[in-house]
């Protein structure tokens, strides 16, 4: 993993010296072409990193990845550019037009996963910030614990939900993390800013059952050939998840035996907190996200099914 460490490193000092480049609040219909041709390398990039047969190759494409993208970030206006031809790469942009994250995994031989990504934020003076994500996942002993975007606890996002609430709003996130070779792991994440604009990943906003002591983050974990619902449910305005739950009682804290039982738990917003709400009434709808995470270097690998 030295060439991961040694991408992380040039992805963060490529991002710190991106902070002090100025850019148009407002699209700049002139930097399009540039920022297409920059989307096309980087198509062109992911398509070597992911189709490499061993963690060397694969690094190495990743350390070029960033390099690029760090440039194309660094172009004039590109915070409204959407990258959308980028399918293996997640470019959200927060609802509230103040914020998009960017991010990305690299699979390694031993069936676990590296990520990687970025914040990239959008002020009203028109200066462009960012900060790089360095997954921490490996060194963070306490996954309830507050971290900040150098020791993050790395995930692939896929939604994301600004809360509003008093002076300090912050912003519910949803990802696939990914595990290793026999389970995989979806995580709600909180991010938020600290008074000098620092991001902050998580918050102890998460109300369980009456008596439990709040979480800063729900991580969840489940057998790899299962898929997971977890999304943002319009029709009930929560944050609606599948009950995951052993196969027997005696495999219980067994992690690689867990699957949905077919209920649904989810978590209301509620002054700016998420309340715990057990047995929603909800239809199992198929999640696209979980057809999507098949393991990527397992080319006669289908969709996940649920046991």
């Amino acid at each position: 993993m030295i060439r991961a460490s040694k991408a992380l490193i040039v992805f963060f000092t490529l991002c710190c010296a991106a902070n002090l480049v100025w850019a148009q609040h407002s699209f700049d219909l002139t930097n399009v072409p540039a920022l297409k041709n920059y989307q096309d390398s980087l198509v062109s990039i992911t398509d070597s990193m992911y189709n490499a047969t061993n963690d060397q190759d694969r690094f190495a494409a990743n350390a070029q990845f960033i390099k690029t993208m760090v440039a194309a970030l660094k172009t004039n206006a590109s915070f409204n550019f959407p990258f959308d031809s980028l399918k293996k790469v997640t470019v959200l942009k927060s609802p509230d037009n103040a914020l998009r994250l960017i991010s990305w995994y690299v699979p390694t031989d031993e069936g676990s996963y590296r990520f990687f990504g970025t914040i990239q934020m959008a002020t009203k003076d028109g200066k462009l910030s960012m900060f790089p994500l360095i997954d921490g996942t490996d060194k963070i002993q306490d996954v309830n614990g507050v971290t900040d975007n150098k020791n993050w606890y790395g995930a692939r996002y896929y939604q994301i939900i600004p809360v509003k609430f008093g002076q300090q709003p912050y912003y519910v996130l949803m990802g696939w993390k990914g595990h290793n070779a026999k389970t995989s792991k979806k995580v709600i994440e909180i991010l938020s800013f600290d008074r000098t604009g620092q991001p902050v990943f998580g918050k102890g906003v998460f109300d369980g059952l009456k008596g439990s002591n709040p979480k800063n983050r729900v991580v969840f974990e489940y057998n790899k050939l299962n898929s997971m619902t977890l999304t943002m449910d319009k029709s009930v305005n929560m944050i609606v998840f599948d009950h995951l739950a052993p196969f027997t009682p005696d495999l219980e804290g067994n992690f690689e035996f867990y699957a949905s039982d077919l209920s649904f738990d989810a978590y209301r917003i509620a002054g700016g907190r998420l309340k715990l709400v057990e047995n929603v009434e909800l239809k199992n709808e198929p999640n696209a996200m979980d057809d999507f995470y098949a393991d990527p270097k397992d080319k006669n690998n289908k969709a996940p099914k649920k046991l």
